[in-house]
């Protein structure tokens, strides 16, 4: 299991339940808008305006430890 930018939201959030708190944490508070299940990582950065390469790292090494 690896995340990358090009990946949905709506299928980083079907690898493991504990990403929620983390992409939470990141700012994206809208997990059950029905557009962020066919958003990139990437496009959810830019439009919520946080950095990218640190989520993916964040979210990569939590599912690291699974």
């Amino acid at each position: 299991m690896k995340v990358t930018k090009d990946m949905f939201i709506g299928e980083v959030l079907k690898l493991d339940k504990g990403v929620e708190e983390i992409l939470m944490n990141a700012g994206m508070h809208c997990l059950g808008c029905p557009s962020s299940q066919m958003e990139s990582v990437e496009d959810a950065a830019m439009v919520h305006g946080f950095n990218v390469d640190e989520l993916i790292d964040n979210l990569n090494n939590y599912l690291k430890d699974k």
